[in-house]
């Protein structure tokens, strides 16, 4: 048992689920902030420079996310 430390997983836990609420309310404001509906011009239009654009949006504060978690 000593491998298994339940106070570390459950803090791994709830900054997991905490870094992705922050990262889908980040993408809530960053669609709001955008000219249009990010979802119909990525699946409707197919406006891939709009879908790399999110998607690099999307890894860089996730990446900020862990940072501030790790420390």
């Amino acid at each position: 048992m000593e491998y298994l430390n339940f106070k570390a997983l459950t803090a791994s836990v709830v900054y997991s689920v905490l870094g992705i609420v922050i990262l889908m309310l980040s993408f809530y404001v960053f669609n709001k902030l955008t000219p249009g509906t990010l979802r119909r011009e990525i699946l409707e239009e197919h406006n891939t420079a709009l879908a790399i654009i999110a998607a690099a949006f999307m890894l860089a504060v996730a990446i900020i996310i862990s940072a501030a978690i790790h420390g």
